[in-house]
């Protein structure tokens, strides 16, 4: 049973979401040609290629150097929206989770909800409002609902990703209330939102990593 992660698990998640995000590079484009700037599939290829360099220079010790390493580089190198949010969740991410070389469940779960917090507190979103958030926000609470009925770490973050996916499908039908897709109003309706899309993928790739260090 997985009860904690460590700074090598938490690398290989971020090692597994940058290469998912070069292969599903195409995929976002064309989700975000119908409502945004055809831009976030491109956007988040190349932030996640710059993380991955900077990473290859030397994986820090402790997971809030890591982290904040993260947050800062897609701040600097992800235009858009997505940079200054997803840059955001690894901040603040990496702030909860401290000068740590590895965390418990509860510790986990709370850096994550505090990335979620920070995503809220930059973007002001809502559920239903056919952001990231609507896949972010059930992921976290899939995590801590499925940690309360007593699973372990890896099985609680699959809940999670298998949340996070729901929320993205959900987005389908959605008018978009927020970002360059709700200049389109009802013609929003029947695309799915990039940015669910990638959060999506964020919570899949990090329950691949914590099954990774299971064995």
């Amino acid at each position: 049973m997985t009860s904690t992660i460590d700074t090598a698990a938490l690398h290989d998640w971020i090692s597994r979401f940058a290469a998912a995000m070069n292969d599903k590079r195409d995929w976002l484009t064309e989700l975000d040609s119908a409502i945004g700037d055809a831009d976030h599939g491109a956007n988040m290829a190349r932030g996640m290629t710059a993380v991955v360099d900077k990473l290859g220079a030397g994986v820090p010790e402790t997971i809030d150097d890591l982290l904040k390493g993260v947050g800062m580089t897609l701040v600097s190198s992800v235009g858009g929206a997505s940079g200054p949010l997803y840059g955001t969740f690894f901040l603040r991410m990496g702030m909860t989770a401290g000068a740590v070389s590895s965390l418990d469940a509860a510790g986990l779960a709370g850096a994550l909800r505090a990335g979620v917090d920070g995503v809220v507190a930059r973007g002001k979103p809502e559920a239903g409002d056919k952001t990231m958030y609507d896949a972010l926000a059930p992921a976290v609470d899939a995590l801590d609902s499925s940690l309360a009925d007593g699973s372990d770490l890896s099985a609680a973050l699959s809940a999670a990703a298998d949340a996070a996916a729901a929320g993205r499908d959900a987005t389908l039908p959605l008018v978009a209330r927020k970002g360059r897709a709700s200049y389109l109003g009802d013609r929003s309706a029947g695309h799915l939102d990039p940015g669910a899309a990638s959060s999506a993928i964020l919570f899949e790739t990090l329950a691949a990593a914590a099954r990774g260090a299971d064995g």
